[in-house]
C-alpha cells in the first residue's frame, strides 16, 4: 500500500520537485496557503489532494494532521529570502520558526512516524535573520525526536531553478537584454538540481524510517562561483554590491559541526553525538574550498533550469 505524504508549502519547488520525482511512489497531499499555485499543482499531478492552509495557524494545522492522517511529513513552509528575512524580522521568525514548533506539535498529535525538515545552508554560521530561523527549526526538529515520531533534517544548497532563485532571474534579463545583476564577483554557492534535492530527502526518509531520526542529512556538493555563471548566460553584467545580511561564501557543515559528522558515500550525516569512528569529515563544507563546478557543469546546470522553466508549474518573476 502507498504511504501518504503531506507536504507542507507542498505548491512550491521542493514540494513539487518531490511530488514529480516519487509520484508514482507515494498519494501526496499538498498543504499551502497558496491558492493560484495549489490549482496549478493540482492541474499538472491530479491525483494530488490539497488542503488550503497556513503553518501559522497552529488550531488548523493540528486538525488537518489528524484528519489528514499522513505517513510522512516532509515541512518546506518558509519565507526564505534573505532580504524578506531583514526587512520583516517578526513575520519570518513566525513562518519559519512558530510555523516549525507548530509542524511538530502537529506531527506529534497526529502520530506521524517521520518528519523531515527543509533546511539550509543558511543555517551555517548565519549573520542573517532567514539563516538564524533555519538554524532554531534544526535545533526543533532534532529535540522533537523520539522513538515514535522521529524528526529529522536536511540541509539544502540552492536549488538551481527555484521561484526567485538567480538563475531564471538572470535568464529573464538576458531575454529582455538587460545587464544581469551580480552583488560580488567573489560570490560562490552551493547548488543542486531539483533532481537532487528530492532525492536528499528520499534518503533522510529512508535513514528515519530504518533506523532512527534525530539528524541533519547533508548532500555533498560542488561550489559555483556566480560571476562565471553569469558569464555564460551573457556578457552584460553589473556588479551592484553585496546586500546586507549576505555572505560572499557559504558553509554547508562547520568546522564546529566536524566531530558530529558521519561520511557516508555522498551523504553526511550530522547528529548530537559525537562520532568516535573514522568516518567523520575531515574539513568543513565551505564555498570558497570546495570543489569548483567546471563550464560544462554550469552550462549542464543553466539547460536543465531552461527545459523546467518551459514545463515550470511557477512564473518566474524579477526582482
Amino acid at each position: 500500500m502507498k504511504k501518504k505524504v503531506l507536504i507542507t508549502g507542498g505548491s512550491g519547488t521542493v514540494g513539487i520537485s518531490f511530488i514529480k520525482e516519487f509520484y508514482e511512489r507515494y498519494h501526496f497531499v499538498s498543504y499551502s496557503r497558496n491558492e493560484k499555485k495549489q490549482i496549478t499543482l493540482k492541474r499538472n499531478f491530479d491525483d494530488v489532494k490539497l488542503y488550503l492552509g497556513s503553518v501559522e495557524n497552529r488550531h488548523e494545522l493540528i486538525n488537518a494532521f489528524i484528519k489528514i492522517k499522513p505517513d510522512i511529513v516532509i515541512h518546506a513552509a518558509a519565507l526564505k529570502h534573505i532580504e524578506t528575512g531583514e526587512k520583516q524580522p517578526s513575520q519570518t521568525v513566525k513562518v519559519n520558526i512558530l510555523g516549525s514548533l507548530n509542524v511538530i506539535e502537529a506531527s506529534r498529535s497526529a502520530g506521524v512516524p517521520v518528519t523531515i525538515g527543509i533546511s539550509s545552508d543558511k543555517a551555517c554560521g548565519s549573520n542573517n535573520v532567514y539563516g538564524y530561523t533555519k538554524i532554531i527549526m534544526e535545533r526543533l526538529f532534532l529535540e522533537a525526536d523520539d522513538d515514535k515520531n522521529r524528526f529529522a533534517c536536511c540541509r539544502f544548497g540552492n536549488v538551481a531553478g527555484s521561484h526567485g532563485s538567480v538563475i531564471p532571474f538572470w535568464l529573464t534579463l538576458a531575454k529582455e537584454n538587460k545587464p544581469l545583476l551580480l552583488t560580488d564577483a567573489d560570490m560562490n554557492r552551493f547548488m543542486f538540481s531539483p533532481h537532487d534535492s528530492a532525492c536528499l530527502i528520499q534518503k533522510a526518509i529512508d535513514i528515519a524510517e530504518a533506523h532512527h531520526g534525530g539528524f541533519l542529512l547533508i548532500k555533498k556538493m560542488k561550489s559555483i562561483n556566480m560571476l562565471e555563471l553569469a558569464k555564460q548566460i551573457s556578457s552584460n553584467i553589473t556588479i551592484v554590491g553585496k546586500r546586507f545580511g549576505e555572505n560572499l561564501n557559504e558553509t554547508l557543515i562547520s568546522v564546529d559541526e566536524l566531530p558530529f559528522s558521519r561520511e557516508e558515500g555522498k551523504y553526511i550525516t550530522i547528529r548530537m553525538q559525537k562520532n568516535l569512528q573514522d568516518n567523520q569529515l575531515s574539513k568543513e563544507l565551505n564555498t570558497l574550498y570546495a570543489e569548483k563546478m567546471d563550464l560544462e557543469e554550469i552550462n549542464d546546470l543553466i539547460q536543465n533550469v531552461k527545459e523546467n522553466l518551459n514545463t515550470t508549474l511557477l512564473t518566474t518573476h524579477a526582482y
